[in-house]
């Protein structure tokens, strides 16, 4: 196990040279840079000329469609896309309703990836149980409907990563890695060395095709024995400033790409100013991505939330109270959450920071058409959109684990 920064520009590299009778190893060549991606081409740095060409990595060259203005969207997972009946009937579903977007997984809970690659510091993170071996010829097929293509990335949430470099693991008071109560371990969020795998994996997957970068599992663990974690890579830190660093050093890497970033929050994020236990602040995440996605599955909220015993039965009443408080959030001048991209204002109490005002077309909230803990009817997803639409926002994207979206399939045909 090694702590060494992984790097998509130096790579070790063993080469003999004979002289005089003497073998001596030689190191070293260099992967280029990415030097500039527009929306139709990615340009690959030329390598120095004592390099030999077959060891420069270079990256998919692909064309891109813009953004529909409002974005309505369904999710496919990384083994869905490798099922090509069950994807076909997907894009089918999108061709004959108002739906114009598939968000993707690139990267799932397993770690593993969706699509094969000759990148030398993902190749070996290729998943082998699912993903499209075709995934580039399948965006393109989507493009070609005018179909708008999200890329998925499972990022802190990371089993195979985490098996392989255990000391970037969230680490076991006692010794070992921690675990959540489904046994899936975490990389911590402070492990800089990862930064650079999951920069490189946006990298590749942007050239490969995907129009947009959506980052998931951006957060601190829940959900398994808390008291039992300790995060190493942290300095002390609030975990809100970590995560904060985290979205920095992915937006400072990945905008020169051209590729629009994206992240998803827990739905209370929109309405919490706490970090909720995991690092995530509506406001730390706003200055880094073009789009944030706040979860607002009603299933999800506690029951009481907000008043309501049975958050089933409010669905409505619980992603209009979201996404207003989370549009209100975007467009206020000043916050009384600090963050690294904001300025104190004097003399106030409690204290002001000044923040830019973002457009509430920045939020797009993930919905529900999944049968938990009730089964879902069509006139709860159309009360899910209704709320949205009457919050002032047009896009939205539907979560079903399951990819069937049965309660979505009827409300869109009626």
């Amino acid at each position: 196990m090694t702590s060494k920064k992984l790097s998509s520009r130096i790579l070790p590299l063993v080469g003999v040279l004979c002289g005089a009778g003497i073998v001596a190893l030689v190191l070293y060549f260099v992967l280029p840079a990415l030097t500039s991606v527009s929306y139709t081409e990615v340009l690959v740095a030329a390598p120095a000329p004592s390099v030999p060409e077959e060891a420069v990595h270079t990256y998919p060259t692909s064309a891109h469609v813009q953004p529909p203005k409002a974005v309505k969207g369904i999710y496919m997972s990384q083994c869905v896309v490798g099922t090509p009946s069950f994807r076909d009937s997907l894009v089918e579903f999108i061709d004959k309703s108002d739906l114009n977007t598939v968000i993707i997984d690139i990267k799932d809970y397993t770690g593993k990836i969706a699509f094969p690659t000759d990148n030398p510091l993902l190749a070996d993170s290729v998943s082998d149980a699912c993903g499209a071996r075709d995934m580039k010829a399948f965006i393109e097929t989507l493009h070609q409907k005018n179909i708008y293509v999200i890329g998925r990335i499972t990022v802190f949430q990371s089993p195979y990563y985490t098996q392989k470099h255990p000391e970037q693991a969230v680490q076991k008071k006692g010794g070992g890695v921690w675990k959540d109560y489904k046994g899936l371990a975490f990389v911590d969020v402070g492990a800089k060395d990862y930064w650079d795998y999951v920069v490189e994996l946006g990298k590749e997957s942007y050239a490969l095709g995907f129009d947009e970068l959506n980052f998931d599992y951006v957060r601190f663990p829940s959900d398994g024995p808390m008291s039992q974690a300790v995060y190493s890579f942290d300095d002390g830190k609030p975990k809100a400033q970590v995560l904060e660093e985290f979205f920095k050093y992915l937006t400072d890497e990945l905008r020169p790409t051209g590729a629009v970033l994206s992240a998803d929050l827990f739905g209370m994020a929109a309405t919490n100013y706490d970090d909720l236990g995991i690092g995530q602040v509506l406001e730390r995440a706003l200055p880094y991505f073009d789009y944030i996605y706040p979860m607002v599955y009603p299933s999800h909220y506690p029951a009481g939330y907000n008043g309501y015993k049975d958050v089933n039965a409010n669905a409505y009443a619980i992603v209009k109270f979201a996404m207003d408080t989370a549009v209100e959030r975007a467009q206020s001048t000043t916050t009384t959450v600090p963050g690294l991209a904001f300025t104190p204002i004097a003399s106030t109490s409690p204290q002001l920071y000044a923040k830019p005002v973002y457009s509430a077309d920045k939020i797009r909230p993930w919905l529900q058409s999944f049968d938990y803990p009730v089964t879902y009817t069509p006139a709860m997803v159309l009360e899910q959109i209704k709320a949205t639409n009457d919050a002032g926002l047009e896009s939205w994207v539907f979560w079903d684990a399951g990819n069937k979206y049965a309660a979505l399939r009827r409300a869109l045909a009626e």
